[in-house]
């Protein structure tokens, strides 16, 4: 059976490609979710994706994923740094979650600097800006114990 992975997209993620590309690139949600399609096809795992611009939403979907996913990736956005439903909903979550961010959020400006929802997660990928997609996909595979085989050793995570 493949591993089950969630990935969730907070506000203003729609506008990828748009708003922001100073900071945010100008690669777009789709493009980032094809890519993730395609790394989810190498790794053996069954992908969910969805965006909201509603934090209620994000909720919902969080505790919905306690019955169908073995990993949450999210990217709050925004809610990174106001959300305490958001940071209750992922301590509830069973699995491995990694929170992710396209910017170096830590070299940001004072509103964007820190995440009250890293201390409810298993890791903080950021900076990466769309690869961190793919890399959050691998770390989440290797913290299930669920790498293929056929991935090559050196990017299996282990020594």
């Amino acid at each position: 059976m493949a591993t089950r992975i969630t990935i969730l997209n907070g506000p203003n993620l729609n506008l990828l490609g748009v708003r922001e590309p100073q900071i945010y690139g100008t690669t777009t949600l789709a493009e980032i979710e094809d890519m993730c399609r395609k790394a989810a096809a190498v790794l053996n795992v069954s992908l969910s994706m969805h965006q909201s611009n509603h934090e209620g939403a994000l909720v919902d979907l969080i505790h919905a994923s306690r019955g169908t996913a073995d990993a949450l990736i999210i990217n709050p956005a925004a809610l990174s740094f106001t959300s305490i439903s958001l940071f209750d909903a992922i301590k509830a979550f069973d699995g491995p979650c990694i929170e992710l961010h396209l910017s170096n959020i830590h070299a940001r400006d004072i509103h964007h600097r820190h995440s009250k929802l890293s201390p409810a997660v298993t890791a903080v990928i950021c900076g990466l800006g769309p690869y961190g997609y793919v890399l959050a996909l691998q770390a989440a595979v290797d913290r299930l114990q669920s790498m293929p085989q056929t991935m090559p050793y050196a990017l299996r995570g282990k020594a």
